[in-house]
């Protein structure tokens, strides 16, 4: 795996998707390593595309188990009901899983660090989002700064960058990017339930079907 330039913390959703084809396009499909947590979801059917679409880009993966850590607080992740969406609401929702970007970004770096990658890559988004503290720029800029001071290359100056080049985006320019980076959206899961169709009412659905409607083009999922 020597040679990886970007490790893209990849779930299968709409947003890593877009990310993990960016990638793929800047760093080549031998330079972009696709990193993919569980967590203890109630489904697998993000992180099923997921493998389909690594598999389509011919790229390298990790999947890496974090289940041990018991995140029982959350609605996505306990037997806790997932509330229907309110894009709207103020507070976070219980579908917030404690620290999980930080905990994400955190093992990512280190792998790309292992193998002399240059950048981080991941798809949150502080526009057409739940609320999440971690998917916010200013967590993104302390992480960075915690990188720099906390790792070998950070301080000898090499450093490894985290990107989050969809942060300040709202879902229908997501969706036009995807579209124009030919992302197969048919292979992308953004619905917190795990049922054969999405559920439509969760606040992902609701978010990923504003944007395909904002971009004028059809949901193929």
């Amino acid at each position: 795996m020597s040679g990886i330039d970007a490790c893209v913390v990849f779930s299968g959703g709409l947003d890593s998707s877009v990310c993990l084809a960016s990638a793929v396009q800047e760093y080549g499909s031998t330079g972009t390593l696709a990193v993919t947590f569980l967590y203890g979801q109630k489904h697998s059917r993000e992180v099923d595309y997921a493998r389909t679409q690594v598999d389509h880009y011919g790229i390298g993966h990790k999947v890496i188990d974090l289940t041990a850590v018991g995140w029982g607080s959350s609605s996505l992740t306990s037997a806790h009901p997932i509330p229907a969406g309110d894009v709207d609401r103020s507070g976070i929702p219980s579908t917030y899983v404690p620290g999980r970007n930080l905990i994400f970004l955190s093992i990512a770096t280190s792998i790309a660090e292992s193998h002399g990658a240059k950048a981080v890559i991941t798809g949150v988004n502080a526009v057409d989002y739940s609320g999440y503290p971690d998917c916010r720029p200013e967590f993104i800029a302390a992480l960075q700064k915690t990188v720099d001071l906390g790792t070998e290359v950070g301080v000898s100056g090499r450093g490894v960058e985290i990107k989050a080049p969809l942060i300040g985006m709202d879902k229908a320019q997501i969706v036009s990017l995807g579209n124009e980076l030919e992302v197969p959206f048919k292979d992308t899961w953004s619905c917190y339930a795990g049922n054969d169709v999405p559920c439509g009412v969760c606040d992902s659905c609701l978010l990923r079907q504003a944007g395909f409607r904002g971009a004028g083009i059809e949901d193929p999922v």
